[in-house]
């Protein structure tokens, strides 16, 4: 049924029932209705079928609802409701305007559906909530029985909706028909309207010209006055004006009352000027030549008056139609206004019909309800005895297992029975073993000559002024000489062809204070912490060193000697004059001298190489950051391992950190293998996959390297250039380790791996593997930190951490009004990877959250460094932010000590040990999960991670809104509970992030490495 009104005056609460088939999409907040768009078909299969097809029932547009709207017949009241409803009249008006598809609505009124046919039985509740559980619950057979009468019901139900539905829509198929008749009288009406207007436009305009006519006889009266006409001409003309004047008189009232009496009064002063023109002319004589003049614009005046004549004519027959007209418009109106009338009611059962339907379709969600709660009874039944037939299935399985368990116990004991006999006998024989041994180690040597002895004695001695054994282990040697023991003349024995140093460690052996057999470990490494560290590969080298060192493992350090390094904090630095051979390693194709210094560095054995090679690669000033790093750092990998082949060093592992040494892998396996430094395994650290040392692959034949041999794709060969390199640290190494286990999945990824993720799928799975950073317990210990003002601890004086945050405010100039507003730290690098983006998010944020907040850290990225001096400036004077844009080892102690929270919002971070140190210090990391941080910092609200390990806040995605939430989280814990947030403070204190777990796992990989290498020898 398609309808079109264009002209015609609706009242405001007029309700549209055109559906516009283009506007069928669901209207976001409209209550739900059943009113179902359908092509007048609807059978019984259908009427069956209506409670599902919820697609189709979408609430069209005009039909008297906005989103949220209230039911029709609700009260409306005020200015606001009447707006409303004028605007939504205004939007059906467009719509209606508009080409589109009218289609069939259904309607049931509320007045239609009988209420006893609706059955609210208690059994619909109940079947109503059988689902509530996930549908979980086993329903017996009498519940089933229960549940199918209850459908039964409802299908009955669902009869007696349907014929409601039908006497409902015969109902509206009756409003719809009357509806279609009144819009065809409206149609003719807006015909004749149209017609009326066209016929009262044509008058108007007839009416403007007899105005202009008049116009023009004024005129033409005026001229003759001037130039004087004869009585008769006169005459004539005023003839000529009054029947034009007459006829405008007639056609003006059919247009209107007071224009007729306006020009009547016209008329009468025109007859008087024209007696007076009369008078004057009878005493004006004209010449026959005026007289010629006077009677051509006579004729042309003539010519002009039949004209307009002709058109007052014809104006004339119109006016008795425009009465009609005007007549027929009046009943028009009159019609109109019934309509108006007959169109109110309609809308009125339209919104009964609405309430109606909206019932209807709740009931239809309930019946949708129960057969997904009968279809779920049906598959709860087939897997109920489906279960039963796997259970007992499964009890005759048990029944044979059981049969086979009784055997096998009885097999067993016979096999432990066994074992406790041959563990028996294995145990006599040790025993008997050891007797023998012990007896032998008590028997003396007396068949020797007093020479051999005196020969010991004065090799014992000479060890003891070379200052090669102490006096301890010199005078027990001695005893055991003096007592002819047995064990050192095997000693002497078993070393007679060996070298000095190999007969010393035998010898050593003998003595008690002797200990138990450790590794030998050399670290070959750009940085130590801290005579020379730019980043945490110097904490690192020395923290896992010292670690090692402590479980009595022997561990040396190979470094450059940089002209930069801290020089001071290195003990007894000397030249070491005592190798027989000038340390020489061979670079682009001839051989270059290297210095050798020795020193300690708290209490680590530290060679320092310095090249005598004229391009002076360590006195630059720098130890990074130099054009020909590449070359640089091969040249100091290929010298360290010549200092280890020519001072006769036989280490265990080599281990190797980043790009700068990876170099030594690949040297260690094709150059110094044969040349006999073969004892070691090679163990790589990278610190972070960012930074390889890609160079151009001609290079690496400086160092000695074949590079045709090692440009290939499993080797050195960089897979996205082929003729660049890298150093190869991966491939050649038996162990690899980075420095966290997240970032170790991480950078087995295309975006995480930069390129290196392919290297490390083709090696072993073993071969790879993250460990997670330790910090120096030592250095960063707030509970004797000389740079802290008070020190502190978690057992001891917590409150020393109140009165550093004091302290720093002080010094520093922030306020301290208000002593528990929150103080948030920074200290890091200004770098991408750092996330600077939101940091600079977090001061502005923290300031609007009314905290406190502190940066420490410089960028070598002058955009950046400039970015954030502008910020620094802006607030070098504001009482709670404060930039401080450089390095400063002293106040990074104590922004440690004094921040609350710490944030660390790094883009990567391998490992970090911000987190840990802040964590030391009893500031609670704010950090985003990624790499190290993800493995150290467990989010305090995040229930699936036990309480125990909860000690921070984290976020994950990379974007200012996330900062927000985490900071908002961090602030509310530390404002609303105080008491919880000191116990957190206490606890994170109290978290080991040592060097001593992280050491055991290198210690593992150490020996697991050095037991596979002396097994393939053994085999070999």
């Amino acid at each position: 049924m398609a309808m079109k009104i264009s002209t015609c005056f609706l009242p405001q609460n007029f309700v549209s029932f055109c559906f516009i088939h283009s506007h069928t999409n669901s209207i976001s907040g409209i209550n739900p209705c059943s009113i179902s768009i359908s092509n007048l078909y609807y059978n019984n299969h259908r009427r069956r079928q209506y409670p599902r097809a919820s697609s189709s029932r979408t609430p069209p547009r005009g039909f008297g609802s906005q989103p949220n709207r209230q039911p029709v017949n609700k009260k409306r009241e005020g200015k606001e409701d009447e707006d409303e409803e004028h605007n939504r009249d205004e939007q059906y008006a467009d719509d209606s305007d508009s080409d589109t598809t009218a289609v069939q609505v259904e309607y049931i009124t509320q007045n239609q559906i009988d209420d006893s046919s609706i059955v609210k039985s208690p059994e619909i509740a109940t079947s109503l909530v059988i689902n509530k559980d996930g549908g979980r619950q086993k329903l017996t057979s009498v519940q089933l029985d229960d549940l199918i009468g209850m459908i039964s019901n409802a299908e009955r139900n669902i009869l007696l909706l349907d014929e409601a539905r039908v006497r409902a829509l015969d109902d509206l198929q009756t409003i719809l028909a009357e509806k279609k008749a009144l819009q065809g009288e409206i149609n003719i009406l807006e015909a004749k309207l149209a017609e009326t207007d066209a016929k009262i436009k044509v008058a108007a305009q007839d009416k403007v010209q007899v105005e202009l006519l008049q116009k023009q006889l004024e005129k033409l009266q005026i001229v003759m006055n001037k130039k004087g006409v004869s009585g008769q001409n006169q005459f004539d003309i005023s003839e000529h004006k009054n029947k034009l004047l007459s006829e405008s008189n007639i056609s003006h009232h059919s247009l209107s009352l007071d224009q007729v009496d306006s020009l009547s009064t016209e008329n009468v002063s025109l007859k008087r000027d024209i007696e007076t023109l009369k008078e004057e002319l009878n005493k004006v004589k004209v010449t026959d030549e005026r007289v010629m003049q006077l009677e051509n614009e006579r004729s042309l005046l003539e010519s002009s008056i039949k004209e307009l004549e002709s058109k007052l004519l014809a104006s004339e027959e119109d006016v008795p139609e425009l009465s009609t007209l005007k007549v027929e418009y009046q009943d028009l109106c009159r019609k109109v206004e019934n309509l108006q009338d007959l169109l109110n009611k309609a809308t009125k059962q339209a919104d009964k019909a609405v309430l109606a339907l909206q019932q209807n379709e709740e009931l239809e969600k309930k019946i949708d309800k129960l057969e997904e709660s009968l279809e779920e009874a049906k598959t709860y039944k087939l897997s109920l005895e489906k279960m039963q037939q796997s259970n007992e299935q499964m009890e005759e399985k048990i029944k044979l297992l059981e049969g086979r368990l009784h055997k096998s116990d009885e097999e067993i004991q016979s096999y432990i029975q066994l074992y406790q006999d041959t563990v028996k006998e294995f145990q006599d024989t040790l025993k008997n073993i050891e007797e023998s041994k012990k007896k032998s180690l008590d028997e003396t040597v007396d068949d020797m000559p007093w020479e051999f002895w005196s020969r010991l004695l004065l090799t014992i001695d000479g060890w003891l002024l070379e200052n090669k054994v102490t006096n301890d282990d010199a005078q027990e040697l001695r005893q055991m000489v003096w007592k002819r023991d047995r064990r050192i003349y095997d000693a002497y024995m078993g070393c007679r062809d060996k070298n000095e140093q190999d007969a010393l460690a035998r010898f050593l052996k003998l003595t008690s204070r002797t200990p138990s057999p450790g590794l030998h470990v050399i670290h070959i490494a750009a940085e130590m912490a801290p005579v020379a560290k730019v980043g945490g590969l110097g904490d690192v080298v020395a923290g896992l060193a010292k670690a090692l060192q402590k479980k009595g493992h022997l561990v040396e350090i190979v470094l450059p000697k940089y002209d930069c390094m801290q020089i001071e904090r290195v003990r007894d630095l000397r030249f070491l004059q005592a190798l027989d051979v000038t340390v020489k390693s061979f670079f682009d194709g001839q051989l270059h001298e290297n210095k050798i210094w020795v020193g300690t560095v708290e209490g680590l054995p530290v060679y320092f190489i310095e090249p005598l090679h004229p391009h002076k690669f360590f006195l630059r000033g720098t130890i990074y950051g130099e054009n020909d790093d590449f070359k640089r750092f091969s040249f100091f990998s290929r010298a360290a391992l010549e200092l280890l082949l020519q001072a006769g060093k036989k280490p265990d592992i080599i281990h190797c950190h980043d790009w700068q040494t990876a170099f030594v892998a690949p040297l260690y396996w094709d150059i110094f293998v044969p040349k006999g430094l073969n004892s070691a395994r090679i163990c790589f650290t990278c610190h972070n996959f960012e930074y390889q040392g890609i160079a151009p692959a001609h290079e690496l034949g400086s160092c000695g390297l074949d590079v045709h041999r090692l440009n290939q794709s499993d080797r050195m060969q960089d897979l996205r250039a082929h003729d660049r390199i890298n150093p190869g640290g991966i491939v050649f190494s038996n162990i690899v380790t980075t420095v966290s286990p997240t970032h170790a999945q991480e950078v087995q990824t295309s975006k995480g791996g930069h390129g290196l993720h392919t290297i490390l799928s083709l090696q072993p799975k073993k071969k790879f593997i993250g460990i997670l950073n330790g910090i120096d317990t030592d250095t960063w210990n707030p509970a004797s930190d000389s740079f802290l003002e008070v020190q502190y601890s978690a057992y001891d004086n917590i409150q020393g951490k109140a009165e550093n945050k004091a302290a720093l405010r002080k010094n520093l100039g922030l306020s301290s009004a208000d002593l528990k507003q929150p103080l948030v730290g920074c200290v890091t690098r200004l770098v991408p990877q750092k996330g600077v983006h939101l940091i600079r998010h977090a001061i502005f944020q923290t300031l609007e959250m009314g905290g406190q907040f502190v940066l420490l850290g410089s960028s070598p990225v002058h955009d950046i460094q400039r970015e954030f001096e502008n910020i620094a400036h802006q607030f070098q004077s504001h009482d709670d932010i404060r930039l401080i844009l450089k390095y400063d080892e002293a106040l990074s102690h104590s922004i440690y000590a004094a921040s609350d929270m710490l944030i660390i919002p790094s883009m990567f971070e391998p490992c970090g040990l911000t987190q840990m140190i802040a964590m030391r210090y009893g500031s609670i990391p704010i950090v985003r999960k990624t790499g190290g941080l993800n493995d150290s910092v467990f989010d305090i609200d995040d229930d699936s991670i036990p309480i125990q390990f909860r000690n921070g806040f984290t976020f994950i995605s990379p974007d200012e809104q996330a900062v927000n939430r985490v900071l908002e989280r961090a602030f509310n814990h530390y404002r609303n509970n105080p008491d919880e947030w000191q116990k957190l403070v206490q606890k994170v204190m109290k978290i080991d992030f040592s060097w001593d777990s992280s050491a055991v796992q290198y210690e593992e990989l150490y020996k697991s490495a050095v037991i596979r290498a002396a097994a393939r020898r053994a085999q070999a």
